[in-house]
């Protein structure tokens, strides 16, 4: 568990980062940010081919890239097995190229992991997943190697959280977000 006298420095130093690709970022953030032990979710893009892409390029389907989140977590606090085990319930990771309605490559589920242990670990939940028969159908996450990170644009940042009323966030974040509040209610930073 973090100590509160430990210094800003030494806090951020502690962090591990995570970087998963499940759908919509909107969706997937929101997810992650409400996590205890999660210290920032930033939406963006990996895995493409094309420098600083835009949004518009990437849902274009010509970069490569996925709608990604990076995610700065404290492992003393939230390991990464149990950021995985929340990815693979809070999302369809069964269908290639989709999530609900959003269609195309960009939207693909995927681990990228940093390092060679987080490789294993992923292997090894996405065993453990597959085993408890949560998913009827095969798992269809790719877990690829370390990708460069490129941030979205600012409008994208807390979406969720900002509009949280507009027919997307309604329709599809928001069950995203109670269903992850449901089954991980002990791991949220407030009930």
């Amino acid at each position: 568990m973090s100590d509160a006298t430990e210094t800003p420095a030494a806090q951020e130093e502690a962090l591990e980062t995570a970087l998963l690709g499940a759908g919509c970022f909107w969706c997937v953030e929101a997810v992650f940010d409400s996590l205890r032990g999660v210290a920032s979710v930033t939406p963006g893009y990996a895995g493409g081919h094309v420098d600083n892409p835009t949004y518009e390029q990437v849902c274009a389907n010509t970069t490569g890239h996925v709608e990604v989140v990076q995610i700065r977590f404290d492992p003393r606090v939230i390991g990464y097995a149990d950021l995985l085990r929340v990815f693979y319930t809070t999302h369809d990771p069964t269908t290639l190229n989709r999530q609900g309605n959003d269609v195309g490559e960009q939207y693909r589920s995927v681990i990228f992991a940093l390092t060679p242990e987080q490789a294993e670990i992923a292997h090894d939940v996405t065993a453990e997943i597959t085993a408890e028969g949560i998913w009827s159908d095969p798992i269809m996450t790719s877990i690829e190697g370390p990708a460069r990170f490129w941030p979205a644009e600012a409008k994208h940042h807390d979406y969720f959280a900002r509009n949280p009323n507009t027919a997307y966030c309604a329709a599809v974040v928001a069950p995203k977000v109670a269903k992850a509040r449901k089954l991980f209610r002990d791991r949220l930073k407030s009930p």
